[in-house]
């Protein structure tokens, strides 16, 4: 009744004194009952619409206020002939000629006033991704022998977990580290811990730093995200160590921010260049797999056994403006979706010790739910900011009407009462996807109405290299640059998810048309893929 009753207002009108009846003389009033318009503005979804619509505005204004200014100044200018201009120009200039400076003058101090408050452009030079060496290579049939060699695990916990590799979407060619190899022994070890993020970070960044010729002195921002293993000196002290990197160089470790902290540090790099003209910003996402691989019997916290794979990537940022010329794509967009507020969805992927205080990475089974909702969040603040008007117009259109009359079902159309989702193929050219897992992407593909070639990178990723955590989508991007299937103009969309719950998604420009490059990942299996798993 409670939701009924917020459908209508009622009002108090006075009638006046009544001038016959029983009641002349007296004071009468009546009370209107009226329908209301719902409070659509602070529902979830249509105030993410109005939060990408005012961003879009904001910018929008300055490619409103040109057209209007050059339509009245071609007004004026068409009415005279090519010699009365040119009469009216030398007047104007000779006989006021203070006037002709001080306009110029206001010219350029506004011009210089406009180039210099917008924000810096940041240009994506190039990437790298740590590929391990052979030795490493593991198939799901391996993994379940070490598993049962380590003794650690009970017969109901094994086929568990082979049910799990096998519906998982992961073959046989991931990699994991020596360590978990050898499980009879902790591998939660500070010690192991290092070993494995000194050869995965390092691997892909002396792969960027050949591949860019940049030198890791002229690099002035580090970004480091791992969510797990952050030990103390951090993995960007490891780094700048290593590399002897500059004393003022600008450093930030990220810790405990799940598979999509990659954005995030993406976001974070954007903004301190922002703030430091002329500078190089290096960003580094990795996470240790033996650091966190669970001996125990839970079964939830058994999945990231499953999923998890050795990986690394980095990539390296500009905001030099002579940068222009051989960078591979500008960031266009970032948007960050946080539902940490929520209980359930800060518990979705939880950290802690089982009953036999063995730490490891509880998973919840409303993992797909909650990600759902973040997903449809992050994506409704975005569709604005990229979608073309007519997609925006359908999608708005259909929200607010679902909204207004989604309670009247009797008479409805069942195109109406059915969301209307957006056709974000008409936004972007390529789609790289969080690998988290064969589910995941599959019910991705089913809500946002992909194609299977939409997400051929995100299921071969998955396939070759498993779940790298928030490196996936660099790994992504690498099949697609290796397939040479990026072009000039074309727009890619990386969307990434993980604990907290988090939803981000970076929108990025491809500046030219992408050749195969000489490093990557992909180059001696690339023949082979798309490939069907068995």
């Amino acid at each position: 009744m409670a939701s009924e009753r917020d459908l209508f207002s009622a009002e108090i009108v006075n009638r006046g004194i009544e001038s016959s009846g029983p009641n002349a003389g007296s004071l009468t009033f009546s009370v209107r009952v009226r329908r209301r318009l719902p409070d659509f503005l602070q529902s979830v979804n249509l105030k993410y619409v109005k939060l990408g619509y005012h961003y879009l505005i904001n910018h929008g204004i300055y490619l409103l206020t040109i057209p209007v200014l050059l339509v009245v100044f071609s007004a004026e200018v068409g009415s005279l002939s090519k010699e009365d201009l040119w009469k009216k120009l030398w007047e104007d200039a000779r006989y006021d000629l203070a006037t002709v400076l001080a306009s110029f003058g206001v010219f350029v101090f506004t011009l210089s006033v406009y180039f210099m408050s917008r924000p810096r452009p940041i240009y994506l030079i190039d990437f790298a991704c740590f590929k391990p060496d052979d030795e490493l290579k593991v198939s799901r049939e391996e993994l379940m022998e070490v598993a049962r060699k380590s003794g650690k695990f009970d017969e109901e916990s094994l086929h568990f977990q082979k049910r799990m590799l096998m519906s998982s979407g992961i073959g046989d060619e991931t990699y994991i580290p020596k360590a978990v190899m050898a499980s009879s022994e902790n591998t939660a070890t500070m010690k192991e811990g290092r070993a494995e993020a000194s050869m995965v970070m390092f691997g892909a960044l002396d792969e960027l730093f050949e591949k860019t010729r940049v030198r890791p002195k002229d690099v002035g921002v580090l970004v480091v995200n791992c969510s797990i293993f952050n030990p103390t000196p951090s993995l960007s002290a490891m780094i700048i160590n290593h590399y002897k990197m500059r004393g003022n160089i600008l450093s930030y470790n990220l810790g405990g921010m799940g598979c999509s902290a990659g954005v995030i540090a993406v976001d974070l790099a954007k903004d301190i260049l922002q703030a430091n003209p002329n500078n190089y910003a290096v960003v580094v996402s990795t996470e240790m797999v033996g650091y966190n691989w669970y001996q125990g019997k839970d079964r939830s916290m058994l999945i990231p056994n499953c999923f998890f794979r050795m990986g690394c990537s980095a990539v390296l940022l500009s905001n030099r403006r002579r940068d222009y010329s051989r960078a591979k794509y500008r960031l266009e967009h970032i948007v960050r979706t946080h539902k940490g507020a929520d209980d359930r969805s800060f518990r979705c992927v939880y950290q802690e010790e089982d009953e036999q205080k063995l730490k490891g990475l509880k998973i919840s089974k409303d993992l797909i739910e909650i990600g759902g909702d973040a997903l449809k969040t992050n994506i409704t603040t975005l569709g604005p900011l990229v979608l073309p008007f007519s997609e925006q117009l359908l999608f708005f259109g259909t929200l607010v009407w679902r909204h207004l009359f989604g309670s009247k079902t009797d008479g409805s159309s069942p195109s109406m009462k059915k969301p209307y989702i957006p056709d974000y193929k008409l936004a972007f050219e390529h789609f790289c996807v969080h690998a988290a897992s064969k589910t995941i992407l599959d019910e991705l593909q089913r809500n946002l109405e992909l194609s299977d070639k939409n997400m051929e990178a995100s299921r071969m990723t998955l396939q070759r290299f498993g779940n790298t955590s928030s490196s996936s989508i660099w790994y992504e991007l690498a099949y697609m640059e290796a397939k040479e299937s990026v072009r000039r103009g074309d727009r890619v969309w990386q969307l990434a998810f993980g604990s907290g719950f988090k939803c981000n998604s970076v929108v990025w420009r491809a500046m030219r048309r992408v050749t195969k490059p000489s490093r990557n990942p992909w180059l001696d299996c690339i023949n082979r893929y798309p490939a069907t798993l068995n």
